[in-house]
């Protein structure tokens, strides 16, 4: 979820894209569709996992960088629970060259049921993204390493933005040993919006 909603903006722009092309555009968009909720090869969802531990507020501690997160800082993820059982997502974060806060609402649902933190998530419906956390900090709840629907999304998040760099660093490692990209991590900065924007005069 931490602003898997982008991914899915830029999805959904080449999907309709696709389907402008007539029927064999629907094929070739069912096909992209298809893709885009499944858990990574080898990736496996962290156990145990007691998803009403899992709401609240998360902030971006690192993340693999792609354009729809690009000059974003003081990224945040919040998830709550929806009156139908459905999971709300909030997600949030400063765009430091258009020097404005960017936010965006959704919800997400369990692939295999709320004890396995393998989910779907949707901001433009029927568009889903997938969402996986593949290590949890069971006692606490307090750090996650999430992946998307393949190994070119990898977040870490945490319940505070200053996470232990131990623990930090111990993540990085478990997301090397599961063959992410890790050298290509970004730091997210917590340390409040700044207008990177050149100012004339």
């Amino acid at each position: 979820m931490a602003f898997i909603t982008m991914f899915l903006g830029d999805l959904a722009g080449d999907a309709l894209r696709v389907a402008r092309r007539g029927r064999a555009g629907v094929f070739g968009l069912l096909g992209m569709l298809a893709g885009c909720t499944g858990v990574p090869d080898g990736i496996t969802p962290a156990q145990p996992f007691e998803a009403g531990r899992y709401l609240g507020p998360w902030y971006e501690v690192m993340r693999l960088d792609h354009g729809f997160e690009r000059d974003l800082s003081d990224v945040t993820a919040t998830y709550g629970l929806r009156p139908d059982g459905k999971i709300s997502v909030v997600n949030k974060g400063y765009d430091t060259k258009a020097c404005r806060w960017r936010s965006i609402e959704g919800y997400a649902t369990f692939q295999k049921g709320p004890e396995v933190p393998s989910l779907s998530v949707t901001f433009f419906w029927p568009l889903a993204g997938g969402y996986h956390v593949f290590a949890l900090d069971q006692a606490d709840y307090g750090y996650a390493l999430v992946s998307g629907p393949t190994r070119d999304y990898l977040w870490i998040l945490a319940r505070k933005p200053d996470l232990d760099p131990a623990i930090r660093a111990s993540l990085v490692d478990i997301a090397r040993e599961n063959g992410f990209a890790v050298d290509e991590l970004i730091l997210v900065d917590h340390q409040g919006p700044v207008c990177k924007t050149a100012k004339a005069g």
